[in-house]
């Protein structure tokens, strides 16, 4: 199956939509730990209320569900064992660069991590266009494989949508 414009562009909308977020999500949601309750349901209760009630954590929210709205609708179209590799994998380089630029500290080790997720996803896109199954097999591995390193360079959480 050929690989369309349409559905290469959806899916770095998806990986876009979800890394960029990320970082307006941690930043929305500070000071939820200061909400206080002794009984766990109305903390939680209380929580949510304070995400809700806050427009630095709903807006960022919003956008990143649409996200997955997206990537679901992009799946009628797309292999999911292209869209699921390349989508997580360049969200988390979106994740990385816009949590740079907000001041974040993301050490020294991530630019080359970035540059092998960046190769491998466009080695997977590649492979999309006529190649042989196994060497998209093997884009693939490669591709989960470099975005395992990254997030190992980075000691950050697997980036998901919420």
């Amino acid at each position: 199956m050929s690989m369309a414009v349409v559905d290469v562009c959806s899916l770095l909308l998806v990986a876009l939509l979800w890394g960029v977020t990320n970082p307006f999500l941690r930043k929305g949601a500070e000071g939820v730990e200061r909400v206080r309750e002794d009984r766990t349901v109305w903390r939680l209760l209380s929580e949510a209320k304070f995400l809700i009630s806050n427009y630095r954590y709903i807006i960022p929210f919003l956008l990143n569900q649409s996200g997955s709205v997206f990537f679901y609708l992009t799946l009628a179209s797309t292999e999911l064992s292209l869209a699921v590799p390349v989508c997580n994998s360049l969200a988390l380089v979106f994740t990385v660069v816009t949590g740079w630029l907000l001041g974040e500290d993301i050490g020294g080790k991530v630019l080359p991590g970035q540059i092998v997720t960046a190769r491998d996803d466009s080695e997977l896109i590649r492979s999309q266009h006529g190649h042989s199954r196994s060497r998209h097999h093997r884009s693939t591995v490669k591709a989960q494989e470099s975005q395992e390193k990254l997030r190992i360079l980075l000691k950050a959480p697997q980036c998901q949508p919420l």
